[in-house]
């Protein structure tokens, strides 16, 4: 087992929250196009990150005041993010369009001071960039791989978002559970990007959201079916019906698709079967 298939199941901050035993905090070392770069790897352009004029109206709609900060995530997703395998080289000229823009058009489907939670963050996608344009709100990111976190608590202490923003390494299933030195974790919205389809989707997700809460999940052109073939599943799960939304119809050529989940019911999830020793020492289910 690598260190980036272990779990920690530990929260860095927000305004230096009690970690576990072994929390993910910051660092001395702010972000950069150097960190975690074996040596004699080529430097990635921060070219590639730059705003297309074509998209900063939009930006500036999504991103207000803080477009500053947007550009220096962006910078870094097409830098380091690159050189550490978060993201692919051929979608760092994208990065505006394909990943901020389509992340931050979200925020408008997020009730305002709500606290957010970040499932499969990834490279902080979309908690980071719901952070950066909406400062009201409290970010979980979620992410059970060490590499992924080590960016994200670098990136959260390089852009100065940690305050507002903490990083817990570990599952889905571990952060709802919580543990001996942890509270299980809750938060008002759930937010998932390209991590499953939707009914294993809402089982990692619902138990992380309080009643009435809800699972904003960013989807494809395949929302509907995704639907349709899941419904069942996330009703057994406690959820209401699923929602299609369009997100940032006006502003982005290609709205955001999300689909919504209310958690209407609060549900345990399923036990596996107790086991016990049968007499020649293997274990078999009751």
């Amino acid at each position: 087992m690598t260190n980036d298939d272990t779990t920690a199941g530990a929260v860095a901050g927000p305004g230096g929250t009690p970690p576990g035993p072994s929390a993910v905090r910051p660092g001395g070392t702010p972000p950069g196009p150097s960190a975690g770069r074996p040596a004699g790897t080529p430097s990635p352009s921060p070219a590639d990150a730059v705003l297309p004029p074509e998209l900063a109206g939009a930006a500036r709609t999504l991103f207000g005041d803080r477009l500053d900060l947007a550009a220096a995530y962006a910078e870094l997703l097409a830098t380091d993010g690159v050189v550490r395998g978060l993201i692919g080289p051929r979608e760092a000229p994208r990065i505006w369009d394909r990943h901020l823009l389509n992340c931050a058009a979200v925020a408008e489907r997020i009730p305002d001071g709500a606290a957010v939670l970040d499932v499969g963050s990834g490279a902080g996608l979309p908690g980071l960039v719901l952070a950066i344009a909406r400062p009201d709100l409290t970010v979980t990111l979620i992410e059970p791989l060490a590499r992924r976190t080590s960016f994200l608590v670098e990136a959260v202490q390089g852009l100065g978002l940690a305050k507002t923003v903490r990083v817990f390494r570990g599952r889905a299933e571990e952060a709802a559970a919580g543990g001996a030195s942890a509270e299980p974790l809750r938060g008002d919205v759930v937010t998932a990007r390209a991590v499953a389809p939707l009914d294993r989707l809402a089982a990692w997700c619902l138990p992380l959201a309080v009643r009435g809460g809800r699972l904003v999940a960013l989807k494809g052109a395949s929302a509907a079916e995704e639907i349709a073939e899941h419904a069942a599943a996330v009703a057994r799960l406690g959820g209401g019906e699923p929602t299609v939304h369009r997100c940032g119809e006006g502003v982005l050529d290609a709205p955001t698709t999300v689909v919504e989940i209310v958690r209407e019911r609060m549900v345990e999830p399923a036990r596996r079967p107790a086991t016990k020793k049968s007499r020649g020492g293997r274990s078999r289910r009751r």
